[in-house]
């Protein structure tokens, strides 16, 4: 599997100018809130969103000042849901950093986040995006959707398959169809390759969270099974097959932990136990790499190029990833 390092080499001078517009689009002149925007900025992740935003326009098109705009757009709305996700989660760490949360508290984390995505709202209009605007607008809207829906049947642990993929769509999938098909509109007004891009990112943005859901049951690569989200009472594609498939009495008993012995270790690995007897694990993989293969298949629309390559290493990099 390729590396992040080899997978940016065809945007690598884009990416570092990415960088540099993004931390100028974070600065303010309020004291407070440049030293939260500089702690943020520092502790940036793998920067996977403006990749596909900058390797699908480049895989399209020339890359322009537009492309900048969209990953910016794109970066910023993302660090807002990060930002309010761990106040609504009561998360204190992400990514081996204190979250914004636990070092300024929730009023500070959430007047963050609303400022990020003001940000957003005026960098798209500054540049007279408005295209670029739609796109992360609409994914605002999704993301939201897909969080309150996900908040709404946890509390009645009725969580079906469809459902399930309804909400991985809206709550995670959107963001990475938002960056592909924002980096397509950078380049073309073609609106069939804009939506075919989109389709190609929520393909891939699918299958990444189903793999976020595999590794919550641990394997040999990454050690012990973790469990998290059965003790956050999520019902993920895993148990949710494993639910559908097991005999009443079985059923009842993995319902009854969830439900009331959630943060019980030794009970919560018996259903992770069984979830890996009762087919579960092998179901989802088998369902990510079902998305990963159509996603494959709408990049073959597209000539070879380097971009293209490189689009399809981290589709591989995503799903494959240890952690």
């Amino acid at each position: 599997m390729a590396d992040i390092a080899s997978i940016q080499q065809p945007i690598h001078e884009e990416l570092a100018l990415f960088e540099e517009k993004f931390r100028a689009s974070m600065r303010s002149n309020v004291a407070l809130l440049d030293r939260v925007m500089y702690y943020i900025v520092k502790r940036k992740g793998k920067q996977m969103r403006p990749m596909f935003v900058l390797l699908s326009a480049k895989m399209i098109g020339n890359i322009s000042e537009s492309s900048y705009t969209a990953a910016t757009l794109i970066e910023l709305l993302h660090t807002a849901t990060l930002v309010h996700d761990d106040v609504v989660d009561d998360a204190y760490e992400r990514r081996g950093f204190f979250s914004i949360n636990a070092l300024w508290k929730n009023k500070i984390a959430v007047l963050i986040g609303d400022y990020l995505l003001a940000k957003g709202l005026l960098v798209s209009l500054d540049n007279n995006e408005f295209r670029m605007l739609k796109i992360t607008s609409d994914a605002v809207k999704e993301m939201s959707e897909g969080e309150l829906l996900q908040i709404e049947k946890a509390r009645r642990l009725d969580i079906k398959e469809d459902v399930y993929f309804e909400i991985i769509r809206k709550k995670t999938a959107t963001l990475i169809a938002s960056a592909c098909s924002a980096g397509a509109a950078s380049v073309t007004t073609d609106e069939d390759t804009i939506s075919l891009m989109r389709l190609f990112g929520e393909k891939i943005g699918i299958a990444f969270q189903i793999k976020d859901d595999l590794l919550d049951y641990g394997t040999d690569d990454i050690g012990k099974p973790l469990g998290i989200d059965i003790k956050e009472r999520k019902l993920t594609l895993p148990i949710i097959y494993t639910l559908l498939h097991a005999p009443k009495n079985d059923k009842s008993e993995i319902m009854r932990i969830i439900k009331h012995y959630n943060t019980d270790k030794e009970k919560v690995n018996w259903v992770i136990d069984y979830v890996k007897k009762g087919g579960g694990i092998a179901y989802a993989t088998e369902k990510m790499k079902q998305y990963q293969q159509e996603a494959f298949e709408l990049l073959e629309k597209f000539p070879e190029s380097e971009s293209k390559r490189a689009l399809k290493d981290l589709v591989i990099f995503t799903t494959e990833r240890k952690k």
